[in-house]
């Protein structure tokens, strides 16, 4: 098991600045942190155009539009009748509770804000921290399935650790910066998606040197 940081800096050097997340505004990218879940990203940009293409891509459009049409715009990225419901879920929580003011729900602290937004129909921790961390700029690391295989695979965690407890880890083990955590993650993403696989491809991971 080895260094945290020792890690972040092999893979920055590996793949460069990611500039994640990939989002023209705040409230696309907590929408697209809402159509990730379960699916690749691929399938996310293109509903992510089709809502753009109907300029319906704000949270009134998307409260008060027919679930019907927003469904088949959101179609690419999968249970597409689910993320309906969540979307305008959280869309009309998003206009009552702040007018639909990102500056007004980066002003709630982030402990209280993570509570609301674990409270909402289909937000879960993944969801929650990807929005506090990349839509409004709090200091959390995200956990994903990428995230638990590198960990799990050089040693730093059991096989049945939990979300929280991963989250900590990363935590206590690197300095508390948004900037780290945004890329950090992103280059985690990076190394799951070309080599820590469900079929890893350790050979030519750039992480091979820490394993244990």
């Amino acid at each position: 098991m080895g260094d945290l940081e020792a890690y972040y800096q092999i893979l920055l050097d590996r793949f460069g600045h990611q500039n994640w997340w990939p989002a023209e505004s705040p409230f696309e990218m907590m929408i697209g942190a809402i159509l990730t879940q379960n699916t690749a990203w691929t399938g996310v940009e293109k509903a992510i155009s089709n809502l753009k293409k109907e300029n319906v891509l704000n949270p009134r459009s998307l409260a008060n539009l027919e679930p019907e049409k927003v469904a088949a715009l959101i179609r690419p990225a999968g249970y597409f009748n689910q993320k309906t419901k969540r979307i305008q879920a959280f869309t009309r929580w998003f206009l009552e509770r702040f007018e639909g003011k990102i500056e007004w729900m980066q002003d709630v602290p982030f402990l209280e804000m993570r509570e609301e937004l674990l409270a909402l129909n289909g937000i879960g921790p993944e969801t929650a921290d990807s929005i506090l961390l990349y839509a409004l700029k709090h200091t959390t690391f995200v956990i994903d399935t990428y995230t638990y295989r590198m960990l799990h695979r050089h040693g730093f965690i059991g096989e049945e650790s939990s979300y929280e407890e991963m989250k900590n880890l990363m935590e206590e083990q690197l300095p508390k910066e948004e900037p780290l955590y945004n890329d950090f993650h992103a280059q985690i993403v990076n190394v799951g998606k070309e080599y820590c696989r469900k079929k890893p491809k350790c050979e030519e991971c750039p992480l091979k040197s820490l394993l244990p």
